[in-house]
């Protein structure tokens, strides 16, 4: 299983994942000329492109994805609210409802976030693997079993995030839309000790706060929970 970060957080994210046998995007918020170069301009092996929501840092750059060939999944809601429900390379996808990439089974499931329609997806490959996506959301209502690899979402530390407005370097509105729509250590702490973890073999923590968030806290407070390999967001498994 590999899964590569092309970027990640506010400035744009996108993530490329291979089970061996098919290459899929996660996000299309990185320019594509960018996704080219990460992937040895190889891109024509990439099978789909599945977008959360439609946020200018997940789907900002979505025409170019599908001006270049590639079929790109969202829900309606995610597909109305892009302007581009009507592309013949746009894939509608109900909430909870399977389909399947060539060696992925893919299920769409809602998160909690300021968007029209906003998903993260549990992928299941013919050969073996489980991956979990989820980003940009303040909590996740489901119970997963058997995960192998998982890519979460933590965005801020709260404590950090207080200091931060304290000392006039973050808005306090923007503080209470964040904490609304966002994982913070906690919540992804709390979640995992919620997740059967029996089987994970790595997590790949995403879309961390360039300025709310502390990377080497955050990964070793992880790591001490799930006992597994933790990268941020740049690590490849």
């Amino acid at each position: 299983m590999l899964i590569t970060t092309i970027g990640s957080g506010s400035s744009g994210n996108c993530y490329h994942i291979s089970d061996g046998q098919t290459e899929l995007l996660l996000e299309a918020g990185i320019n594509f000329k960018t996704v080219q170069k990460a992937l040895n301009f190889k891109t024509n092996k990439v099978k789909g492109v599945l977008v959360t929501h439609e946020h200018l840092d997940h789907a900002e750059f979505l025409s170019q994805y599908m001006a270049h060939g590639l079929d790109c999944y969202m829900t309606p809601g995610t597909a109305e609210a892009t302007d581009m429900d009507e592309h013949h390379r746009l894939h509608q996808v109900k909430i909870k409802e399977i389909f399947v990439i060539d060696t992925w089974i893919i299920m769409p499931f809602d998160v909690e976030h300021d968007a029209a329609e906003p998903c993260g997806y549990l992928l299941q490959s013919e050969l073996g693997y489980k991956l979990l996506f989820v980003t940009d959301t303040y909590y996740v209502r489901y119970k997963f079993k058997g995960i192998t690899h998982m890519m979460l979402e933590i965005n801020y530390l709260y404590e950090q995030m207080q200091r931060n407005i304290q000392e006039g370097k973050l808005h306090p509105g923007l503080a209470r839309r964040i904490m609304k729509s966002h994982f913070s250590l906690e919540h992804a702490s709390n979640f995992l000790q919620a997740t059967d973890i029996s089987k994970l073999q790595a997590i790949h923590l995403i879309h961390l706060s360039k300025n709310n968030s502390n990377a080497p806290l955050i990964k070793d407070s992880i790591q001490k929970i799930a006992g597994v390999p933790v990268y941020i967001a740049g690590g490849k498994q």
